[in-house]
């Protein structure tokens, strides 16, 4: 076994933690996960030989707590500073955007409206755009719940926050809806591990990540999954 692998599966099995809840980087079920993540962990579990379990979780923050429990050697997060200060992450190889849904006659339009005292906008607990959102608003507050479209149905709220792609399709289904086509944020999903990892365990996920970027090999994995629409990050 390699020094890399030794030190990122300690166990002899690299356990990599799936969110099958962020349906541009996983789909199917946990026992028959597909997506670029899922993909990713086959690829690295290939050129380390070694043996892969998947462990799927339905939130990004079951996910990220898997990965600080020690219940898993890799996952497959957004950066954000609070997750960094516990996770090592590569630099992102998929791009997606935050966006806004609102009722159809509110008189929301812009990113910037939203940020409003009495505007309450609906986020999946733990998702990258909670902690964004958490983080940067000055105004408005944020309701967490286990999607953000239901809690936002549920508490009748002004604004609902979500992944680009999921939410488009929602708006799409759900004529009393508008998406406020204005990102408000850059999603960057990496591939990360315990920060305990030796530094050349990191640096190896590194430049897989650049390689895989590169090759094409994730922008064929995302067109293969059906999220051709989702971007490639540029070369670190």
């Amino acid at each position: 076994m390699s020094t890399v692998a030794a030190d990122l599966a300690p166990g002899g099995v690299l356990r990599a933690s799936i969110n099958l809840g962020n349906p541009v980087l996983a789909q199917g079920t946990p026992d028959a996960p597909a997506g670029v993540t899922v993909d990713l962990a086959r690829e690295l579990a290939r050129r380390l030989e070694l043996p892969l379990e998947l462990v799927c979780f339905d939130a990004a923050r079951k996910s990220f707590e898997a990965m600080t429990a020690g219940r898993a050697d890799l996952c497959f997060l957004a950066v954000d500073p609070a997750r960094a200060e516990e996770v090592a992450f590569t630099a992102p190889y998929v791009v997606i955007e935050g966006v806004f849904a609102v009722p159809r006659e509110s008189a929301l339009t812009t990113v910037a409206d939203v940020d409003a005292a009495g505007v309450r906008i609906g986020v999946k607990q733990g998702s990258a755009y909670d902690l964004y959102l958490t983080r940067t608003l000055q105004q408005a507050t944020v309701v967490r719940g286990a999607e953000g479209v239901d809690v936002f149905r549920a508490d009748k709220l002004e604004v609902a926050a979500g992944i680009r792609q999921p939410i488009t399709r929602y708006v799409a289904e759900h004529p009393d809806l508008r998406l406020i086509d204005e990102r408000f944020m850059q999603i960057q999903q990496a591939v990360g591990t315990a920060k305990s990892k030796h530094p050349d365990t990191v640096a190896y996920l590194h430049a897989l990540i650049e390689d895989l970027k590169s090759s094409g090999f994730i922008a064929t994995s995302l067109a293969t999954s059906g999220q051709a629409d989702a971007t490639v990050a540029p070369p670190a």
